[in-house]
């Protein structure tokens, strides 16, 4: 027997459920959550009795593999088709089942707007603010610098504070995002940055195809002089509204071709995020004919 796998009950316990809890937060399924705690204790067993000695934080290593699992998962959604992982039993829990009690902190709203997230961010945001660990330690298990995961857990809590926000109907979305057009059109700056919140966000998707900013552009002033830079109108440019996943949005053509789409998360009747996807192989769809 290895010595060093002995333990209270009570910590044995209360170390699965804390697996259970960081992979049910990152990935939304309980049948999953099982699958990756399950994988994380396989590959805790794979080690050397003396690799294992050499632990000195069984519990953080656990986390970080596990975490580490689950960010693949994400990434690659294809590895585990049938809910499970490779090497893991089928006979674990059924989506049907409860999940594990997720922590005090974090309501159910919280849970449902993590699954808009990118993958990074969502980790990101998960090992930091719901579970505490340290920069390092999600630095590590993200695979980013502690400052880009900061950034980046900085990043989905704006989102987060919008989805928590009072709803906006659609009627009001519409209407404001037609007065960004209509400002944006007659290039009036003051009039676009009274539309947007004074810290809202700007995010660029040119998915490496075209050249566009890397970073997100924050702050109302400066969101309002990056779209107006961007949408600077030239012969033969257009900006037009169009429904962009059931909501309201911008469409911004040369030549008839697409080529950006523009969204909006609307919070206390301001916009306070702006997403705008320039990446070609994304707007394929909007230039079939």
């Amino acid at each position: 027997m290895d010595h060093a796998d002995i333990a209270p009950i009570a910590e044995l316990l209360e170390e699965r459920r804390h697996l259970l809890d960081v992979a049910y937060w990152m990935l939304g399924s309980p049948s999953e959550a099982e699958s990756v705690v399950d994988e994380t204790y396989r590959r805790w067993y794979l080690l050397s009795d003396a690799a294992r000695k050499g632990i000195t934080a069984p519990r953080s290593w656990l986390a970080k593999t596990a975490g580490g699992i689950c960010l693949n998962r994400l990434v690659l959604p294809e590895w585990a088709d049938d809910g499970a992982f490779p090497g893991c039993p089928p006979d674990g829990p059924r989506a049907t089942d409860p999940p594990p009690a997720p922590p005090e902190e974090v309501g159910s709203v919280v849970l449902d707007a993590l699954d808009s997230l990118p993958p990074t961010a969502r980790a990101a945001f998960v090992l930091n603010d719901v579970f505490g660990m340290s920069p390092d330690t999600v630095a590590d298990i993200v695979g980013r610098t502690e400052s880009e995961c900061a950034e980046l857990a900085d990043r989905a809590r704006r989102y987060l504070r919008i989805q928590r926000a009072r709803p906006t109907t659609p009627k009001e979305h519409d209407i404001l995002v037609r007065a960004v057009r209509q400002a944006c059109m007659s290039r009036d700056t003051e009039l676009l940055a009274a539309l947007l919140s004074p810290d809202a966000t700007a995010s660029f998707d040119g998915g490496g195809k075209v050249r566009a900013s890397s970073r997100p552009v924050r702050g109302g002033r400066q969101v309002a002089d990056s779209l107006l830079t961007l949408l600077a109108r030239r012969s033969r440019t257009t900006l037009s509204t169009h429904s962009v996943n059931g909501r309201t949005g911008l469409v911004a053509r040369y030549d008839h071709q697409v080529a950006a789409v523009i969204t909006f998360d609307i919070a206390d009747h301001l916009v306070a995020q702006v997403w705008i996807v320039l990446n070609p192989d994304k707007l394929h769809s909007w230039n079939r004919t």
